[in-house]
C-alpha cells in the first residue's frame, strides 16, 4: 500500500481543549481491579499516578467507530490507511497531584506522524501530547506514542517481536494475572472499545493474535504500581516507558524492578511469560 505520510502530517499541530471533574467513583475501581490494598482517595486527596486515565473519555459516537471498535479517527488525529493500532509508550512529567473533586482541563496536540518501516512491516507511528491543569495551574504532561500496522492476511498470525531478558539483578517482582474479567474491568473504567481486548474471536481469529491482549496502559499501570510502591513514600516526578512487545491474558506475567544508583529513581520492566522484555520504563522520584 502507498501511504499519503505528507497528507498525514499536513494534520500535525491540530488541538483540542476538553474539561472534566477529578471523580471518586472510577478510583474504587482501579483499586479493585489491580487488587490494590489501598484506601480510595477522598475529596482534596491526591489520585495515584496513571489513574488520569479514569478522565477525558474518548466518547466517539458508533458511525466513527471501525470494525476494531476504535473511532477511525479522533479530533486531532486524521484517518489511518493502516487498520491496526497499538499503543507504543509513554512519558509522563508529574507537576503537581490531581486531587478529587478538581475541575480539570485537557489541552491536547497531534505533535507528530512518522512512517517506518519494522520487522513486521510498514509502521505509522504518531506522538500525541496533553497537558491537564487543575486549579493551581499544570498538574502533568503526557506524551503518548502510538503505532499503526497494516492487516493481517487470512490465516497469518501476528508477528510478536521477540526481545532480550531483563536484568537478573531485579530486586522488586510482582506476579501478575490479567484475565478476561480484569482486562473488561479496564476497558469500562477507561471507556476503551478496541476489541482486542475483550473479544476472543476477533483478537485471534481476525488480528491473529494467540489470546487478549492486555492493553498497554494496564502493563504500564503495573510498573508505575510497582514504582509507587518501592519509592519510600516519595512522589513520583516523571515517568517514561517505551513498548517492546504485547502481553496476552494466556499466562502471568511479571513486573519488576530496581532502584538506580543514585536512589532518586528507578528502573522497570514488564516481563513475557517466556522471561523477555515487554516493556521497559524508568521513574523518577521527588
Amino acid at each position: 500500500m502507498t501511504v499519503d505520510i505528507a497528507a498525514l502530517q499536513a494534520h500535525i499541530g491540530t488541538k483540542t481543549v476538553e474539561e472534566d471533574v477529578a471523580t471518586a467513583a472510577p478510583l474504587k475501581g482501579m483499586i479493585v481491579t489491580f487488587g490494590r490494598d489501598e484506601k480510595a482517595p477522598g475529596a482534596g486527596e491526591p489520585i495515584a499516578p496513571g489513574w488520569h486515565r479514569c478522565y477525558f473519555l474518548p466518547a466517539s459516537p458508533p458511525d466513527r467507530l471501525g470494525e476494531d471498535g476504535l473511532p477511525m479517527d479522533s479530533d486531532v488525529l486524521p484517518k489511518m490507511p493502516f487498520p491496526r493500532r497499538m499503543f507504543a509508550g509513554t512519558k509522563h512529567v508529574f507537576h503537581r497531584p490531581i486531587r478529587v473533586g478538581e475541575a480539570l482541563r485537557r489541552e491536547t496536540e497531534l505533535a507528530d506522524i512518522q512512517l517506518r518501516e519494522g520487522s513486521t512491516g510498514a509502521l505509522i507511528f504518531t506522538t500525541i501530547v496533553s497537558r491537564i491543569y487543575g486549579p493551581n495551574g499544570l498538574a502533568m504532561e503526557e506524551e503518548a506514542a502510538g503505532v499503526f500496522r497494516e492487516e493481517v492476511k487470512p490465516g497469518e498470525k501476528s508477528g510478536v517481536p521477540k526481545r532480550e531478558a531483563p536484568p537478573a539483578d531485579t530486586p522488586w517482582k510482582r506476579r501478575i494475572t490479567a484475565g478476561p474479567v480484569s482486562l473488561f474491568r479496564y476497558s469500562a473504567l477507561t471507556f476503551n472499545p478496541h476489541r482486542i481486548h475483550y473479544d476472543r474471536p476477533y483478537a485471534m481469529e481476525i488480528e491473529g493474535y494467540p489470546g487478549l491482549v492486555v492493553h498497554g496502559p494496564y502493563s504500564s499501570q503495573c510498573l508505575l504500581d510497582l514504582a509507587r510502591d518501592n519509592s519510600g513514600g516519595r512522589d513520583l516526578t516523571s515517568y517514561h516507558m517505551r513498548a517492546r512487545a504485547p502481553l496476552f491474558d494466556n499466562d502471568p506475567f511479571e513486573v519488576v524492578g530496581r532502584p538506580t544508583n543514585d536512589n532518586k529513581g528507578c528502573e522497570l520492566w514488564a516481563v513475557t511469560p517466556q522471561g523477555t522484555i515487554a516493556m521497559a520504563a524508568t521513574a523518577t522520584f521527588g
